[in-house]
């Protein structure tokens, strides 16, 4: 009688944060991405004591600072995959405002080590690399305007989103970091198609990006001297993608051994970009596989729980994280192999680096946010008119 008075009282979910968590969580995904640092941590082993040796460190000082960086990477993956959609699209705009800000004071503030590209903030202990930080939050807010834009007198989303991915990659151009440039257009091609843009569009947009590379090549002695040596028929042995070749090459199936690699005494990026080429050698292409599976099946897994989604911008932001997070390892890897020119991208919780680490721990844990299993019927009930 007090409900048709006052009306139902809605049900609150009750259910503890943790169990929820657990219950709804991709476990297989999340195992994958503990192995991958698992390895990380093993081939930093092997790859970081030169450097270590070099600067005058002890033996593990780098392992040692990747393991830390990781774990924290870790936490706020676990913390990040607890919340709600909605609270991580809050949080994912301020993170990305901050970002952008810390993006746009570079050429004011930052510093390029020695490496000819201004990509980071010295800050005493370390460095910090915004552009890292800014991807996640750039591709949830990239879906928000894409799936507002579908709604019924909703904004123009989808050509803010692309005044924006503009704005973005013309200021990684001219750090320049021609990779990032690359990966946070791939992000928003991804998205933009999955939303519905015609093929004709993406085909303009892809001849435009072309163009824009002939220029960066005419203009661009760093980005020049990167793709001749990619397009070359020969292999400086001296360079790092002769090192790496070498030692890939050296590896075979098995590798020669725990510790008896030869290409981390040579390559200064050995433990960050390069790393890939420490594991071919040393563990062969046994390990090297197992690396790509581990990858293949975050991204599988992950489109796959996509599919079934119902809310566009869950689906949308969701598909822009996990093609991200698959192109970025394989460009890592395909750099190695020279099917691909040299980026300077680490490899997804293999590579060292604290800004790459704590990021990517950042945007997978979103990534597993949106893809927790949600009372909603199958996508096709939509498509067959079926109701909830």
């Amino acid at each position: 009688m007090t409900e048709m008075v006052y009306g139902a009282v809605p049900l609150r979910d009750v259910e503890p944060i943790l169990p929820k968590w657990w219950r709804t969580v991709d476990k297989w995904s999340m195992s994958c991405v503990l192995i991958l640092f698992g390895i990380g941590i093993l081939l930093g082993l092997a790859a970081s004591p030169p450097l270590a040796e070099k600067n005058g460190f002890g033996h593990f000082h780098y392992v040692q600072r990747q393991a830390a960086f990781g774990t924290m990477a870790l936490v706020a993956m676990l913390l990040t995959s607890m919340m709600s959609p909605q609270l991580v699209r809050r949080l994912a705009v301020v993170g990305f405002a901050v970002a952008f800000v810390g993006l746009a004071l570079l050429p004011f503030f930052g510093t390029d080590f020695g490496k000819g590209a201004v990509r980071w903030y010295s800050i005493g202990f370390g460095s910090l690399q915004p552009s890292e930080f800014l991807k996640p939050g750039f591709v949830v807010v990239v879906a928000w305007m894409m799936a507002a834009s579908q709604e019924i007198n909703g904004p123009p989303g989808m050509r803010l989103s692309f005044v924006l991915t503009v704005v973005i990659v013309a200021m990684l151009a001219l750090q320049p970091d021609f990779g990032q440039a690359c990966l946070v257009l791939f992000g928003w091609g991804v998205m933009y198609f999955v939303a519905g843009a015609p093929i004709l569009l993406l085909v303009v947009i892809a001849a435009c990006v072309v163009g824009a590379g002939t220029l960066a090549y005419s203009n661009s002695e760093h980005f020049a001297r990167r793709i001749d040596g990619f397009l070359s028929p020969d292999v400086d042995p001296n360079t790092q993608l002769g090192f790496a070749t070498n030692a890939i090459r050296e590896g075979g199936f098995f590798g020669v051994g725990v510790g008896e690699g030869e290409v981390k005494w040579s390559l200064p990026d050995a433990h960050t970009d390069f790393i890939i080429a420490v594991a071919a050698e040393e563990y062969g292409l046994v390990l090297v596989l197992c690396i790509i599976a581990l990858y293949i099946g975050i991204v599988v897994r992950s489109l796959l729980r996509l599919m079934r989604e119902r809310d566009n911008f869950i689906r949308l932001a969701g598909c822009g994280l996990v093609a991200m997070f698959g192109v970025q390892a394989m460009i890592n890897m395909g750099v190695a192999v020279r099917l691909l020119p040299a980026k300077g991208m680490t490899l997804p919780f293999v590579s060292y680096g604290g800004s790459s680490l704590i990021a990517t721990g950042i945007a997978v844990g979103m990534l597993f946010a949106f893809t927790r299993t949600r009372p909603q019927g199958e996508i096709g009930d939509i498509l067959r008119g079926r109701p909830r």
